[in-house]
């Protein structure tokens, strides 16, 4: 491992630009989604849709990435844990952007209307005279929505305050046992989110389409949850440690381990979505067909294999040697087209059904869809600044700390 070294940590400020231009989109993001409830609630709801999608993407990547660093009690990784930590904090926002959607929900409880048409399974009417429908109501009904949403909100707060708690109270006390009650309460957090992030995506995505049915749906969504993740604990990782916020001893094998697992998981969405596509074509069973049939006409067809480059050919060229995953200008592209290839993804996952209810193949991607990507992303920074206001950057009471400084592949 090296020669032993000396942690010297002093903690500084975030740069105040950073919070002035979290703030601005904040605030630009917000007016332009409250126009777009104004103009178009129905659409507005689905951009909601996206944010939400987004924000649970960054929450529950973030613990699944902390749990992993105690699981596998991995060193490369410790001094970039403090970041997802602090990004947790997004999941007290989730319920605003989710709201919209809820609410809607709410209003269609008891054979009531709700604003307007999102999920076609809360039609009681329809419901009753669809036997597709009527098999998947015991589980596909407003009560049992709401109630699987509040649960997996709590419990992913639960988690939050456990494993993060943990983890600010050793910065004080240096007890190493922390690591092990943190370890064991990885491991069962662990099935709990492997059930809690395939909920959350059949529940607000999938059942978009309640027809539709695929086993591989929630991995699909985990594969771009945990790239997103890992990309913006790199971008932020990057720039704090050029400010010189960062501990000091970070080096290229760190940066390594980071672009490596943009690739990795960048390959391993590509297998996902492969294997879905191919066994469902393979197949050609109608009751799976028709989900991907309306992707492949007209000019969404355009934007099918748009995603393909987007999310997969372009960050796949841009991380594949070695250079690009050390040299810090390259990772911060590289966790910038991450960033926005997930929202591009969740885009065409869920907007499709929004075209089919205004009855065009036309897609819909305007200021309306971009006020949402605004806001969501600005406010996510937002709370990372003001996270870090009285926060060490790093998990300078983690015992691995020094071995994690002195890491080299």
């Amino acid at each position: 491992m090296g020669a032993s070294i000396t942690i010297e940590y002093i903690k500084k400020e975030i740069p105040a630009k950073l919070g002035n231009l979290a703030t601005i989109g904040s605030a630009v993001g917000l007016a332009l989604a409250i126009l777009a409830f104004y103009l178009e609630p129905q659409r507005a709801t689905f951009g909601s849709l996206i944010g939400f999608m987004f924000i649970m993407s960054i929450g529950m990547g973030a613990l699944f990435f902390i749990a992993l660093d105690h699981l596998t009690t991995a060193v490369w990784s410790v001094p970039f844990r403090r970041i997802a930590e602090m990004l947790t904090n997004v999941f007290w926002i989730a319920p605003i952007f989710a709201a919209p959607i809820l609410i809607n929900i709410i209003m269609s409880m008891n054979g009531g209307h709700g604003l307007f048409d999102m999920y076609h399974w809360t039609h009681d009417h329809e419901v009753a005279i669809d036997p597709f429908l009527s098999q998947k109501a015991p589980y596909l009904n407003e009560s049992s929505f709401l109630f699987r949403y509040v649960l997996i909100w709590v419990l992913m707060m639960a988690f939050k305050f456990v494993l993060v708690g943990n983890s600010y109270k050793q910065d004080k006390t240096f007890n190493i046992k922390l690591n092990k009650v943190n370890a064991k309460f990885s491991a069962l957090f662990m099935v709990v989110f492997a059930i809690s992030i395939t909920v959350t995506a059949i529940d607000f995505m999938m059942s978009l389409e309640p027809h539709w049915f695929s086993t591989i749906y929630g991995v699909y969504y985990f594969a771009g949850t945990f790239n997103v993740i890992v990309a913006l604990i790199t971008l932020l990782a990057v720039y704090l440690n050029e400010k010189g916020l960062m501990i000091e001893g970070i080096n290229k094998d760190h940066y390594y381990s980071l672009g490596g697992w943009m690739f990795a998981f960048t390959t391993f969405w590509m297998y996902i979505a492969f294997s879905q596509f191919m066994l469902i074509y393979y197949a050609n069973i109608p009751e799976e067909t028709f989900w991907f049939i309306p992707r492949m006409e007209g000019a969404w067809a355009f934007w099918s294999i748009a995603l393909l480059f987007i999310k997969f050919i372009i960050p796949f060229g841009l991380s594949i040697n070695k250079s690009s995953k050390v040299n810090p200008k390259r990772l911060k592209l590289l966790a910038y087209w991450n960033i926005g290839a997930h929202f591009f993804d969740i885009w065409w996952l869920t907007y499709p059904t929004y075209s089919h209810l205004k009855e065009t193949h036309s897609p819909f991607l305007g200021w309306q869809e971009l006020a949402f990507v605004l806001l969501s992303f600005s406010l996510i920074l937002l709370i990372f600044k003001m996270s870090a206001k009285n926060r060490s950057i790093v998990p300078i009471g983690d015992a691995k700390m020094e071995r994690a400084l002195n890491f080299h592949l």
